[in-house]
């Protein structure tokens, strides 16, 4: 073989080497890089997820703060307007209460003097037909009359009084009969009274048509207006009128 021929061989062998060097090393280069993209892809994603999640997140949470605030403020002001009008009915309501019970046992409905110069009755209305009378002296109550659909009477030491149905007051001084017997009173009446037991007696009022009413003090004294007469009959059997 010659000598040029040994050399052009020589290069064939030489250049099929360096593509082959060439050719593996531009596979290791693209190895290289399409590793690096992929590693470097991944992370980059995940990155982005978890960035998004927690804005995601974050975003969920503020509004259900904002959600949880409405609601409270929301809450709030139900209560207070809720509360508001409950209280003032409540208010009321008691205001109303407490006026009636001061209407109907505050002050006396009237005083007036009695008989005897001493004593004063104060007269409490307490509804239709139903009247309290307190027997005043010096400050101290004496007795308390009331009318509970009837007339009422008392004999406070031979001054009589009685309260009738229209809350009226009438007292006089005296001209008192221990029964039993049967005895004359003002404006025509008699008046017959019997001994039923101790401390309880009976009278028997008659008028020109026969018997017009009937006392009967049991263990306390009554009283009765008798067309404009007005008739006590105590406890202890003493019987007046006055007109």
């Amino acid at each position: 073989m010659s000598s040029s021929t040994t050399v052009r061989t020589a290069r064939r062998r030489t250049l099929r080497v360096a593509a082959a060097a060439l050719t593996a090393a531009a596979a290791l280069a693209l190895t290289a890089c399409s590793g690096s993209d992929a590693d470097g892809t991944k992370p980059a994603g995940k990155s982005d997820a978890s960035v998004a999640a927690a804005e995601s997140s974050g975003a969920g949470s503020s509004a259900k703060g904002q959600g949880s605030e409405a609601q409270a403020s929301h809450g709030a002001k139900a209560d207070t307007k809720a509360g508001t009008p409950a209280d003032a009915k409540v208010d009321a309501k008691v205001d109303v209460k407490a006026g009636a019970a001061a209407k109907r046992s505050g002050g006396a409905h009237r005083t007036q003097r009695l008989a005897d110069g001493i004593s004063t009755a104060e007269i409490y209305k307490l509804g239709d037909q139903h009247y309290r009378a307190k027997i005043v002296a010096r400050g101290e109550v004496l007795a308390t009359l009331e009318t509970k659909g009837h007339d009422a009477g008392l004999d406070a030491n031979d001054m009589f009084v009685t309260l009738t149905l229209d809350g009226q007051v009438h007292s006089w001084m005296g001209g008192g009969h221990l029964g039993p017997g049967t005895f004359k009173l003002a404006g025509g009446w008699t008046a017959k009274v019997t001994e039923v037991s101790e401390l309880r007696y009976r009278a028997q009022i008659i008028g020109h048509d026969g018997v017009a009413a009937t006392l009967d003090a049991n263990q306390h004294d009554v009283g009765v207006n008798a067309n404009g007469v007005y008739i006590v009959l105590s406890a202890a059997g003493v019987i007046s009128a006055h007109e």
